[in-house]
């Protein structure tokens, strides 16, 4: 199989990995076997085979010029692209488990999920934001319905 084709059938089963999350909230088989761990465990293989078949060339990680010559190589670029694709997984799948332990609504998670998905980090920081806000909607919404007493 060519980078190309594990690069395409990787994105394919990202892409649909992430609808099947946000799209299927209560469906728990997503969160806890495919997204939590089928598909991670299958993108963790596909990573550890490239980096065993093609490392030991130029490059590396002691300074970003290293990194761009090891990124330089094909397949160790797919294996960074699976490595991302794999994490940020893991990390949207968190994030559902812990809004539905939470009770945070899905509608919010959902483009936190998103953007997890696009962005990784930035999608985190969205949802840590969202996960408090929603913690503390009770007590924001308890102190907007208060009215102060009548005078006299």
């Amino acid at each position: 199989m060519s980078a190309e084709q594990l690069f395409a059938i990787a994105n394919l089963v990202a892409v649909l990995s992430w609808l099947a999350l946000a799209l299927l909230p209560r469906v728990r088989v997503v969160p806890t076997l495919i997204t939590g761990f089928i598909v991670p465990m299958a993108l963790a293989v596909a990573y550890s085979l490239l980096i065993a078949a093609n490392w030991g060339g130029p490059g590396g990680f002691s300074t970003l010029a290293d990194v761009s010559l090891l990124f330089s190589q094909p397949p160790l670029l797919l294996a960074g692209w699976i490595h991302y694709l794999a994490f940020d997984l893991l990390v949207g799948t968190w994030e559902a488990n812990d809004a539905r332990e939470r009770g945070v609504p899905h509608l919010l998670l959902v483009p936190c999920l998103f953007l997890t998905f696009m962005f990784g980090p930035a999608g985190w920081l969205l949802y840590q934001a969202v996960r408090r806000l929603a913690a503390r909607a009770p007590e924001l919404a308890g102190a907007a319905g208060k009215r102060p007493a009548a005078a006299g």
